[in-house]
């Protein structure tokens, strides 16, 4: 089936080794994200067009925002919090919580806060073509880091809640898996239930990346090698498949003054090739028809650190 390419704009010049986790703050109408490899943190206000950026000490698979403007990063050993400056320098790095990965040469990836300020966020073993299960997902708040309160994962990813707050969306991207899970999510207890297949993507084209859900709970996900964004409806069906100029797309955000904007993260493909028009790297926006979101900010600090 060829499906029509989606009208997009190209952000900036800038381009990112492995870009993820874009989110918007609402309060600074600005949009975040990481480039992974790249070791960057980036900032852009649509409303100046002004980009910005900083460098990050380790790898940083995500990112959550406070309400104050800081920055919540969960990088290889520990998550962070940082106080970007206005020169590309941070002003502050304290660190919020260590990990004890199971294995050597791992990091956080993808991560999701829920309703009352929580951040979840996935771990994998980087450099393994192969794949090694020793991922897990992982719950930051008052109690400090717990978990892994789900295991055996691959590549985590695709976190993300139902707007009522109640379903908890969760995918492995790695090529041997290629699934889309949901859970029943108590908020109010942090606890995870139900665990139940929700898209299979193995016979639908890409890997289910970085996702989001919009106001109406579809679930948007990256097809990362296939240079689509899909639409799941609540009950997994594909609703809509949109087309974007970059063969690995890796997360969407929803943002701009009416939330109504979606922004695309993409990663440089090993082989040039495979990417004919040069734009791989990019931050995209199109208009996906459809509004999204307020995500909530990260807000329940570990004790430890007296916020």
């Amino acid at each position: 089936m060829n499906i029509p390419a989606t009208p997009y704009q190209i952000i900036g010049p800038q381009r990112d080794e492995v870009g993820e986790s874009p989110v918007w703050h609402v309060g600074q109408q600005a949009l975040w994200w990481v480039d992974i490899e790249g070791r960057r943190l980036r900032r852009y206000r649509p409303a100046d067009g002004s980009l910005a950026e900083w460098t990050l000490p380790e790898r940083t698979g995500c990112i959550a925002l406070t309400q104050d403007g800081r920055v919540i990063a969960a990088m290889e050993s520990r998550i962070a919090c940082l106080h970007p400056g206005p020169d590309g320098g941070l002003d502050d790095l304290q660190t919020l919580a260590r990990i004890d990965h199971p294995a050597p040469n791992m990091r956080f990836n993808d991560g999701r806060c829920d309703a009352s300020g929580r951040l979840w966020v996935g771990t994998m073993v980087m450099d393994r073509p192969e794949g090694s299960n020793l991922g897990g997902l992982y719950c930051l708040d008052e109690r400090g880091l717990t978990g892994p309160h789900v295991g055996g994962l691959i590549t985590p990813n695709g976190s993300g809640f139902s707007p009522d707050g109640r379903t908890f969306y969760l995918s492995d991207s790695h090529p041997t898996v290629q699934k889309i899970w949901a859970f029943d999510y108590d908020v109010q207890s942090a606890q995870l239930s139900g665990r139940r297949l929700f898209v299979d993507m193995t016979p639908l084209p890409g890997r289910p990346d970085g996702a989001a859900v919009d106001a109406g709970g579809t679930y948007w996900i990256c097809g990362n090698d296939a240079g689509q964004i899909h639409g799941f409806s609540p009950s997994g069906e594909l609703l809509r498949s949109l087309t974007v100029p970059v063969p690995k797309p890796a997360m969407c955000a929803f943002g701009g003054p009416d939330l109504r904007t979606l922004f695309v993260t993409s990663i440089v493909p090993g082989n040039p090739a495979l990417d004919p028009a040069g734009l791989s790297g990019a931050l995209l926006s199109l208009d996906p028809g459809t509004p999204g979101r307020v995500e909530p900010c990260f807000s329940r600090f570990p004790t430890a650190h007296g916020h």
